[in-house]
């Protein structure tokens, strides 16, 4: 203030000078043109400096005392506004000491210890002065509980004019808990839109007497409307097997912790062992209205049915959590969606110019088997075929050296460089024994593509592939390889498998089901005697899964080093490194299972800088979910994974923590 007033007077003062000036010049300029003037010029310039000489000492002392009561005034408001600020405020050094608070601070913490929250704000903020290279003037903003209420503090910190060095923080507490909490109730009161299906309802309803239908209709509504009720939802049944679910947010985490309690209630619905009933259900709380929720929903109970179903998933923040989907999957097709899908591929393909083949990488027998099925299929409608395989895998050599003797497969078989050279517009490009974009053999190849195919028996995983024009994944298939030959059998051309072809088709289902073993259903063994009166000979088919000695040794290995976990789990690590790692590691698994009171195994095993672990179970424990934990994926008794960062026994531990979480989520 003190500024501004000398800066006032020192401009009147200049003023002053420049009239006088003025007027000098104007006096000389008449003194010179009339002499006689030259006295009274001299008086009136006398009395004129004299006058403002008067007048402005006079007008000095007037805006001085005027500035100096201004002054006085602004100061007193500033003080006063300090010192009954509406808000808690408090005046703090960097190290903690309070120098001054006001009256309001006084009496909003009386009873409460505030100085060891003072303290606390005190190191957050010396530390992020030390963070920043222009301290001075900077805003503070933090967010602190204090004796159930929530405060946003608002400040700045100066330089302290006694210490250079030091920092003065001068710092608001304004009472956010109303706020906040208008935010959270606005947030917890959001819809939740969810979908509930009652799993092949139409097939499972068939196998019940007539009276039992409408007993078990209305149990099954009954145990629905009981579960939705808890959460003050609206159930509306828009099908015979469909509802759709709202419900507030607020209860979402009620649902999270009830782990979907309804999937194993309404299992023990008492059809006197005739059949047993199943839900899928979809939750999200995805989109700014309604309608785009219950489309996100619709997309995430594709991805459980997808999945075997008898299970349930919430989309939240765009990612998915499942829930159940721990029952053995039940043989639940028609034969109806395998005439569909070969109708649709063939259609397909003669719109298509050329088609491209892929399957996953480090493909396997059931991948290879299913490629040629489906190039067999292309080349009858007189496409030209090509199947995408980048490495020569162990897993198919043996195979690979039988293919090699037939001179049409010279060319058909092209790495990834080659393929991207050749896709464009009119190419069809078939996925197979895959459905997710970072498993196949090339994703640039998938991003080129403008018609895709997705063949597959896996159960879907959240990161599918999603531009697929045609997709036909049916977790309750042995492998994809049956599917395509049901895929052969239905279309309108008639194809005409090479033995070579049937054979390798063949090997992909023997594989995946441990020589009819695991997952083996009635279209299993259909499959496999159309493709047996297509010339399979089972002993060649045979010779390509044997072992040398040298390979039997490390698996005879791994097998005496496994570990035990929770009673029945057994773990091993495959220490060699080798080219064939996972299909040893693969082996190895197996070969655990034929141990009495083991109901799950898995194999470590190290490719390049990844890790690699083979799961594999006998039905009690679902595999599929432990390795998802570990990005995996794959069925209830075969499933695989592979890490990156990550040693070996890192990597196993890690995998002892999925598996005690599994075990805990079960509880």
């Amino acid at each position: 203030m003190q500024k501004t007033s000398r800066k006032v007077l020192d401009t009147l003062v200049s003023r002053t000078k420049i009239y006088l000036a003025i007027i000098f010049v104007l006096l000389v300029y008449i003194a010179i043109k009339s002499t006689y003037m030259i006295i009274p010029c001299i008086c009136i310039f006398a009395f004129i400096v004299i006058y403002s000489y008067y007048t402005n000492n006079k007008r000095k002392s007037e805006i001085s005392e005027t500035l100096q009561d201004l002054s006085i005034t602004v100061d007193s408001a500033a003080k006063t506004s300090l010192i009954n600020a509406p808000f808690p405020l408090v005046i703090l050094e960097t190290d903690g000491n309070v120098v001054w608070k006001s009256s309001k601070f006084a009496s909003e913490f009386a009873n409460i210890d505030i100085n060891t929250y003072i303290k606390e704000l005190s190191v957050e903020i010396k530390a992020e002065i030390q963070k920043r290279e222009k301290a001075n003037n900077q805003d503070i903003l933090r967010q602190i509980e204090i004796d159930n209420k929530t405060y946003r503090i608002v400040g700045r910190y100066v330089k302290s004019k006694k210490n250079k060095a030091e920092y003065m923080v001068i710092l608001y507490f304004i009472d956010d808990t109303e706020n906040i909490k208008l935010q959270k109730e606005y947030k917890d009161s959001k819809t939740c839109v969810g979908i509930i299906m009652v799993d092949n309802y139409e097939e499972t309803m068939q196998r019940l007497e007539s009276e039992e239908k409408p007993q078990v209709i209305a149990e099954i509504d009954k145990y629905i409307y009981e579960w939705t009720d808890k959460t003050k939802g609206v159930l509306i049944k828009t099908e015979k097997d469909r509802y759709i679910y709202f419900f507030e947010q607020r209860y979402l985490d009620s649902v999270k912790e009830d782990k979907f309690s309804i999937l194993d209630k309404i299992k023990e619905i008492d059809m006197k062992e005739k059949v047993q009933f199943t839900l899928s259900i979809a939750i999200s709380n995805e989109g700014p209205t309604d309608k785009e929720k219950y489309k996100s929903a619709q997309t995430a109970m594709d991805i459980v049915l997808g999945r075997g179903g008898d299970q349930a998933v919430i989309r939240e923040n765009e990612i998915y959590k499942f829930f159940g989907g721990r029952a053995q999957e039940v043989e639940k097709r028609t034969k109806v969606k395998a005439r569909i899908v070969a109708q649709a591929l063939e259609n397909l393909m003669k719109e298509s110019k050329k088609v491209m083949i892929m399957g996953h990488t480090n493909p396997d027998m059931d991948c290879v088997g299913a490629s040629l099925g489906v190039y067999r299929l292309a080349k009858s409608l007189d496409k030209n075929a090509y199947i995408v395989i980048n490495n020569k895998e162990a897993a198919i050599e043996a195979f690979r050296k039988s293919i090699e003797k037939d001179e049409e497969y010279e060319d058909v078989i092209i790495n990834k460089e080659v393929a991207l050279e050749n896709v464009d517009e009119n190419t069809l490009l078939v996925i197979v024994d895959t459905h997710k974009m970072n498993y196949v053999e090339s994703e640039e190849l998938v991003d080129r593509a403008k018609k895709i195919v997705i063949i597959d028996h896996h159960r879907r995983s959240a990161d599918y592939i999603e531009k697929a024009t045609l997709t036909f994944q049916e977790v309750y298939a042995s492998s994809t390889a049956e599917l395509v030959t049901e895929i052969l059998q239905y279309v309108e051309q008639k194809v005409q498998l090479k033995t070579i072809e049937a054979e390798s088709l063949y090997a992909g289902i023997m594989m995946d089901t441990k020589n009819f073993t695991f997952k083996t259903g009635v279209r299993t063994f259909e499959a496999a005697a159309y493709l047996r009166k297509c010339g399979v000979d089972i002993i060649r088919v045979k010779k390509w899964f044997q072992s040398d000695l040298e390979s039997f040794n490390r698996i005879a290995e791994i097998v005496g080093k496994a570990e035990i976990v929770n009673d029945t789990i057994a773990i091993s690590i495959c220490e060699e490194k080798a080219k064939d790692v996972n299909v040893t590691c693969a082996k190895a698994a197996d070969e655990l299972l034929t141990i009495s009171d083991i109901t799950a195994s898995f194999v470590i095993g190290e490719i390049g800088d990844k890790v690699c672990i083979s799961g594999r179970s006998i039905g009690d424990i679902n595999v599929q979910i432990i390795l998802e934990k570990l990005g995996g994926g794959g069925h209830i008794t075969l499933a695989g994974a592979q890490v990156e960062g990550m040693t070996l026994e890192e990597t196993k531990q890690e995998l002892i923590n999925r598996i005690n979480e599994y075990f805990s989520e079960m509880e």
